[in-house]
C-alpha cells in the first residue's frame, strides 16, 4: 500500500475516532424522526413513560440484545455516562474498521506466487502510457 493511501486511511480513522468518542457526547438526546413518529398519539406521564393513546410504540417489545455489553449506545458497567458513550463509539469504530478491513484483505487483488502483475519479464523494460496501458519491450 502507498505511503499516501495509508496516511489516509489512518487520518480517516483518528477523525472517526474522535467523532465517535468525543463529539458523540453532544449529540441530541431527543428521540430522532423514527421514534417521534413512533410516538406520535400516544400519552405521557412526567417521566416520559407511555400511558395510553394510540400509536405505534404502545405494541414495543423488548430486543434480545438489549442487555449487550453495547447496548444503549453505553458500556455496560461504565457508570460515568459519557465515558460509557464515547468508549462504546471508539469500540464501535474500531469493530467496524477491523470488519472493512478484513473484507478488502480478503477481497484484495492476487498475484500469482506473489509477483506483482505489472512487473515485465525478465530481459525486458516495462513502460506505462498516459492511459495506464503497460507495454514491454526487450531490452539491449
Amino acid at each position: 500500500m502507498m505511503r499516501r493511501s495509508r496516511m489516509f486511511l489512518l487520518g480517516g480513522l483518528l477523525v472517526a475516532l474522535v467523532l465517535a468518542g468525543v463529539v458523540s457526547n453532544f449529540a441530541s438526546s431527543h428521540p430522532d424522526g423514527l421514534d417521534s413518529s413512533l410516538r406520535a398519539g400516544c400519552t405521557f406521564d412526567a417521566d416520559d413513560n407511555i400511558t395510553g393513546g394510540s400509536c405505534p410504540a404502545l405494541r414495543e417489545q423488548a430486543h434480545e440484545l438489549e442487555t449487550g455489553p453495547l447496548a444503549g449506545y453505553g458500556v455496560r458497567g461504565i457508570d460515568n455516562p459519557y465515558l460509557s458513550t464515547g468508549l462504546s463509539g471508539v469500540i464501535g469504530v474500531l469493530l467496524t474498521f477491523a470488519v472493512g478491513g478484513g473484507v478488502f484483505w480478503l477481497a484484495r487483488r492476487r498475484t500469482r506466487n506473489g509477483a506483482d502483475a505489472t512487473a515485465a519479464p525478465t530481459g525486458t523494460t516495462a513502460t506505462t502510457d498516459p492511459t495506464g496501458a503497460t507495454a514491454t519491450a526487450a531490452r539491449d
